[in-house]
């Protein structure tokens, strides 16, 4: 879920106006609005229906209009702020919501792109080639350590 929204949240670094619109239409329906499936079942985690007896029970109902979460549509629909949403919103799991935010991002027009990085907990700018380099050397570091300890399973638990 913090992955999910921090995604809507990257792809806002230098968007433009419209395309910040369009991702705060994203968020609203998802963030604040948003269903996911767990078992098959229809379960809500948006704040807004969250916080609202009446309109989670409408979400939930058979009358609600629920279509799946599409970046590309969600970000034209309409959001309603005095009544039930017309529409929600919902997606297999959070990992295919990240993902879809992912390839939608990728189509906002900047010069470059954003990178957050656990270890300073700060946004990277990939710009150039030295800041990819930097980045792709933290990733090799990181899969040496993963390997490593990979290696130790296989040879001391036969895994």
């Amino acid at each position: 879920f913090a992955q999910f929204s921090q995604e809507i949240g990257l792809a806002s670094l230098g968007a433009s106006d419209e395309d910040v619109q369009k991702l705060a239409t994203c968020y609203f329906f998802t963030i604040e609005f948003g269903l996911c499936k767990q078992d098959g079942q229809l379960r809500a985690y948006g704040a807004g229906l969250l916080s609202s007896i009446g309109e989670l029970k409408h979400a939930l109902s058979d009358k609600a209009c629920v279509k799946m979460f599409d970046p590309r549509t969600t970000c034209n629909q309409e959001c309603l702020i005095t009544t039930f949403q017309d529409v929600y919103f919902v997606s297999e799991s959070f990992e295919e919501a990240k993902e879809k935010m992912r390839e939608f991002a990728k189509m906002i027009k900047r010069p470059f792109s954003v990178y957050y990085n656990p270890y300073t907990q700060s946004i990277d700018l990939l710009k150039d080639t030295r800041s990819i380099e930097n980045v792709v050397q933290d990733l090799r570091s990181d899969m040496t350590t993963v390997c490593d300890a990979l290696g130790k399973m296989n040879t001391y638990m036969g895994i």
